[in-house]
């Protein structure tokens, strides 16, 4: 869903609203990708992690590795990036925020079971 949103807002969105709202989008995946991996975690450690990867991933951009990666692969250039930008890390922020927020409200939902058993 979260790649959907992305591909979306590429598509009707451009500039800054598209970018920065991909780098958003980019940190909710992870977030994501974390709470598939870990279920059990809670949604402020899901969010702390994913924005740690993506800041990781943005101070990773001052070194040549991910310019060098991006010449070569599609796929880098998608993950890894090529160039810093400082704003990133606020949009990277934001996404966490959002991520954490749709997280808790998931996990304060009553699971079916608990909905069956009443």
């Amino acid at each position: 869903m979260t790649v959907g949103a992305g591909l979306g807002l590429r598509a009707v969105a451009a500039g800054s609203v598209a970018k920065y709202g991909a780098d958003a989008l980019y940190t909710v995946l992870l977030v994501a990708l974390v709470v598939l991996v870990a279920p059990r975690v809670t949604p402020l450690t899901a969010a702390a992690c994913a924005l740690a990867a993506s800041w990781g991933v943005e101070f990773l951009q001052l070194s040549e590795v991910p310019a060098e990666l991006s010449q070569r692969s599609a796929v880098a250039r998608l993950v890894l990036g090529s160039t810093f930008n400082p704003p990133d890390l606020f949009w990277y922020a934001v996404g966490a925020a959002a991520g954490w927020s749709v997280h808790s409200v998931v996990r304060s939902l009553p699971s079916r079971r608990r909905a069956g058993r009443g």
